[in-house]
């Protein structure tokens, strides 16, 4: 391990991180060694790790020098933040700050910062034309990332921008927008306010094979953003994929926005802002996610097709009623 370049993995716990943990610690001949970063290094998750033979180390995005600590070393840095834990993009923001001074502190080689576009390249703050959250962001959950990336280059830490995709694992996860439910007709559905829009997508693990591919590429890959993805789809699609593996039809439910802004939930103005933004700026909106480079950095990279007949057991849905 001492002759391989440390990767100091932010989330390694998680669904992101982790691929990319995974990615690391399935290279065994490989250059790299993986760091997992966790706020709690004896759950089960991080031990899993540890156990494959990964260097887990306690850090906390909320307190800057443990992240500066965990880096210290480390050639590679996968920087991340989970809005979703909180709720709150001028946190994010903040704990992207860290992220970048941590890195800089500790004279990281390459850093990999997991980003979002900006609703601002297409849609202006002072047009209130979409609403706003109370902070004053318009899609909050891709806002404070992307506000965050300023950090990196007004710091100089060599970095990569990347912009994952929409998870295909959010079509079983209970909660997400694309979740597939049986609805009380007894017929399955992925219901989403996307229209005819394509959605890029890509599962979990490739999201962190192709981020190994961008450390192994290294300086060729400093100083630009890079949008990874396998497949762009449409609701539609998506369904028809879920169909083809469940043997049963699912359908596909366009709901419109209004119905989404109206729904009970926290942030679902921000949910129908991003839908209304890729649903109306489609074409630009795909074009910041590379297939073609996502395939280059990661030849076992699968197709909808592919994924869905490989996680079809994990597709927990009621059995109908007739």
């Amino acid at each position: 391990m001492t002759n391989k370049k440390l990767i100091a993995v932010v989330g390694a716990t998680g669904a992101q991180g982790g691929g990319l943990a995974r990615a690391i610690l399935d290279d065994s001949r490989g250059e790299f060694a993986c760091r997992a970063l966790t706020r709690d290094p004896s759950s089960p998750a991080a031990q899993a790790l540890a156990d494959r033979g990964a260097e887990v180390v306690r850090a906390d995005l909320d307190q800057e020098d443990t992240l500066s600590a965990a880096f210290e070393g480390a050639h590679g840095a996968y920087c991340m933040t989970n809005f979703f834990e909180h709720f709150s993009a001028s946190k994010e923001s903040e704990q992207a700050e860290n992220l970048a001074r941590a890195a800089k502190t500790a004279g990281v080689r390459h850093a990999i910062w997991s980003t979002s576009p900006d609703s601002r390249n297409w849609v202006s703050p002072q047009g209130n034309r979409l609403p706003e959250s109370p902070d004053g962001y318009q899609v909050p959950h891709w806002d404070g990332k992307a506000r965050g990336n300023r950090y990196y280059s007004e710091l100089g830490v060599p970095t990569t921008f990347l912009l994952p995709p929409t998870y295909w694992e959010n079509l079983f996860m209970p909660g997400a927008p694309h979740q597939v439910q049986r609805g009380p007709d007894g017929v399955l559905a992925i219901t989403l306010p996307a229209g005819e829009a394509k959605m890029p997508g890509m599962g979990v693990e490739d999201i962190g094979k192709c981020s190994y591919g961008l450390f192994k590429g290294g300086q060729e890959f400093v100083g630009t953003t890079v949008g990874v993805a396998a497949e762009s789809s449409t609701g539609a699609e998506l369904a028809a994929a879920v169909s083809q593996a469940l043997g049963e039809n699912v359908c596909y439910n366009a709901v419109p926005l209004d119905v989404v802004r109206a729904a009970p939930f926290p942030g679902a103005d921000a949910v129908a802002n991003m839908f209304q933004i890729i649903a109306e700026a489609n074409d630009d909106y795909c074009g910041h996610y590379d297939l073609a480079l996502s395939r280059s950095i990661n030849p076992q990279l699968r197709t909808l097709a592919e994924w869905v007949a490989a996680n079809q057991h994990k597709f927990q849905v009621p059995v109908g009623a007739g």
